[in-house]
């Protein structure tokens, strides 16, 4: 009788300790979840600077700016991201030459923009958005020739978007020091498209 007892009790500990783990199990999937769901929920950087920035000047004539900070500062770290998976991927020295430019230049630009948001409290991305991730996971897969051409080819295009934006913002801003930067970011973006077309037509001879 002792010895069935014990056993009765034995039993009921073991199925005490095997519904604890398995509550401790439940829970910690219930935590990766949530986890997830609210990943899925954030968005990426650039939209919630956007966001943040919509709310914060929705009344403000530096609306538009504070759209275009964001802007750069997205295109400004796919640049970078890009020149630096060239130093690793390019075959060409040429192409690696002038990755080197896109790094120094566009790092000091960004550094720059920095400091005009942090000025104005505008939120900028502190990572890339979901659809320069994709740009930059493309060329990733990719190796010499393949990837010098299609390198320079995403530069030449990418080069002439910005040049658009920053003339129109340069222009037509209304926040005096971000309508400056623009401007004198103007020439050094123009000298880098004049350098991806002439790698460019190098990379066919």
């Amino acid at each position: 009788m002792k010895k069935l007892s014990i056993y009765a009790i034995s039993l009921a500990a073991l199925l005490i300790a095997g519904n604890l783990v398995s509550c401790e199990s439940n829970k910690k999937d219930d935590s990766k979840e949530a986890m997830t769901d609210l990943s899925d929920s954030m968005g990426d950087s650039k939209d919630m600077a956007e966001n943040q920035n919509d709310e914060k000047f929705k009344d403000s004539p530096i609306k538009d700016d504070a759209r275009f900070a964001v802007a750069a500062a997205d295109g400004g770290m796919l640049e970078i991201e890009l020149a630096r998976l060239a130093q690793s991927n390019a075959s060409s020295e040429v192409v690696k030459e002038f990755s080197k430019h896109i790094i120094e230049d566009h790092s000091k630009a960004n550094e720059e923009m920095k400091a005009i948001a942090l000025s104005k409290s505008i939120s900028l991305p502190d990572a890339l958005s979901e659809k320069n991730l994709k740009e930059v996971d493309k060329l990733s897969k990719k190796t010499g020739a393949d990837f010098d051409k299609d390198y320079i080819d995403f530069m030449v295009s990418d080069h002439k978007e910005d040049i658009k934006d920053f003339e129109k913002e340069a222009e037509k801003g209304n926040d005096p020091e971000i309508k400056a930067f623009a401007s004198e970011k103007l020439p050094t973006l123009k000298h880098h498209l004049q350098m991806a077309e002439d790698t460019k037509a190098a990379l066919k001879k």
